[in-house]
């Protein structure tokens, strides 16, 4: 095996790939799937069955240039109370199809900015929820939160509601960066921001950051990441930019010259990795890190950690109800995904008992064999195809693909036992697209239409 470098690697294996935080990914989903079918697959649920929530609150008191999120600023506050009367009502009729008093060990509002709904229509949630099902005595429940935007009082509302975690977007502290990136956020705003929720008694912390944005170079990275890390956070999710102008209009206002190149790209992560090592944390997974008491480094460790919309988690849960515009449910049948726009999304929720889903995917039982696959490679940093319910044989055309990533030092295949090695952690996601069968399918345009990337870049 010879001596790769790291420019070759990217030219190798720098394309487009999903996250794969769900199998078959986003990508597949289609107009196949609707109301009628999500109805049946939440009345299929068998009773008893543990579940997890999620809200989905699109709004942002202002728009990030780099963001890929379906979000919009809301101003006016009946908009917002309005919008947490339609999550309220949309958890009601999904009540209705899957039964009252399931148990819930995990409950996370995302955007957007969850922050942005007002106090009482964050308190009518949290009360329905609590009427509706059994929230477990350790369970987690958790919100994103903008430090520059904390409502007075907030802090001590999640604690008073019971919030357990909250999770900051900081992405890059040097201020060339948060200027290209029309993200203006100080290290004291983060910082007060922290101390004001583990004050209120909320004692989970997770902080995002991103590489590969705008004017970032290896030092700035650095040093944002050491600065974060002296913060504390229990956990730290390490991105790389997503540069989809297509999809987000708003990335056009990013000049393009300013983005690092693959390569340095590459080189930045690296640079992010050995700071965060230095610092106490351990890695987990493609891009999260943890200090080693926290429960996500245990589940990584004892290989019961998990993959889903929200990332890596502890969640053992196999059914996730999503309310709210864009929001996704992963259910034992399929996943569904409700109208993105708040408008549309509203509309059909005027129709008294209709679900606001718009598309989705059926799972194969193929899809579900390669959906336990390519999370445990996720998750486990290796698999072994032999405790896989399937013949060996079947996967003897993925062995043969994975040969040149164990060329190039990124794999060790022993037999049925793929690990993927330090040096192939960045590449992971190529790893789990060789177990991707509707990639293909996905990659072809249909006739007279140019067809644009579907997925981020994988560096």
């Amino acid at each position: 095996m010879s001596a790769v470098s790291s420019s070759e690697l990217v030219h190798r294996y720098g394309g487009n790939l999903p996250r794969y935080t769900s199998y078959p990914t986003a990508a597949s989903f289609s107009e196949a799937v609707g109301p009628a079918q999500a109805e049946e697959w939440l009345r299929a649920l068998p009773a008893e069955k543990p579940v997890s929530l999620y809200f989905h609150v699109p709004f942002c008191d202002e728009l990030c240039r780099f963001c890929g999120c379906n979000t919009s600023v809301m101003r006016h506050e009946d908009g917002r109370m309005a919008y947490g009367d339609l999550l309220r009502e949309e958890l009601r009729r999904v009540v209705a199809l899957v039964g009252t008093q399931r148990p819930v060990q995990h409950l996370q509002f995302g955007g957007g900015t969850p922050s942005t709904l007002p106090a009482a229509a964050l308190r009518h949630i949290i009360r329905s929820v609590r009427s509706m099902f059994q929230i477990q005595p350790q369970a987690e429940l958790a919100m994103e939160l903008d430090p520059r935007h904390v409502p007075e009082g907030y802090p001590a509302l999640l604690g008073e509601l019971g919030f357990t975690r909250i999770s900051l977007g900081v992405q890059d502290l040097d201020e060339r960066v948060q200027d290209a990136c029309g993200r203006h956020q100080s290290f004291e705003q983060t910082e007060a921001c922290i101390s004001a929720v583990r004050n209120a008694g909320v004692s989970g912390v997770n902080i995002d950051l991103i590489y590969g944005l705008p004017y970032q170079t290896e030092d700035s990275i650095a040093e944002t990441a050491r600065k974060i890390a002296s913060l504390r956070p229990d956990r730290l999710a390490v991105f790389g930019y997503a540069h989809v102008p297509w999809k987000q209009k708003r990335q056009r206002l990013i000049p393009e010259d300013s983005l690092p190149q693959p390569a340095e790209r590459l080189a930045q992560r690296a640079r992010m990795d050995a700071v965060l090592r230095a610092e106490g944390y351990s890695p987990v997974g493609l891009d999260h890190y943890a200090l080693p008491q926290d429960a996500l480094v245990k589940a990584a460790d004892s290989g019961v950690l998990r993959r889903n919309f929200q990332g890596y988690t502890t969640d053992s849960s196999d059914v996730l109800l999503g309310m709210g515009a864009s929001a996704i449910s992963m259910l034992p049948d399929g996943y569904t995904q409700n109208i993105t726009a708040v408008a549309p999304y509203a509309r059909a929720m005027a129709d008294n008992q209709c679900l606001p889903v718009a598309r989705g995917v059926a799972r194969t039982e193929d899809d579900r064999l390669r959906g336990r696959l390519i999370e445990r490679l996720m998750c486990d940093m290796g698999v072994d195809l032999a405790q896989m319910e399937a013949q060996l044989d079947v996967f003897e055309p993925e062995l043969a693909a994975l040969q040149p990533l164990a060329d190039d030092g990124l794999i060790v295949i022993n037999g049925p036992h793929i690990r993927v090695t330090e040096k192939g952690r960045p590449f992971l996601r190529n790893v789990a697209a060789v177990f991707d069968t509707h990639r293909k399918s996905l990659s072809e345009p249909t006739a007279g239409a140019t067809l644009q990337p579907r997925f981020s870049g994988a560096i």
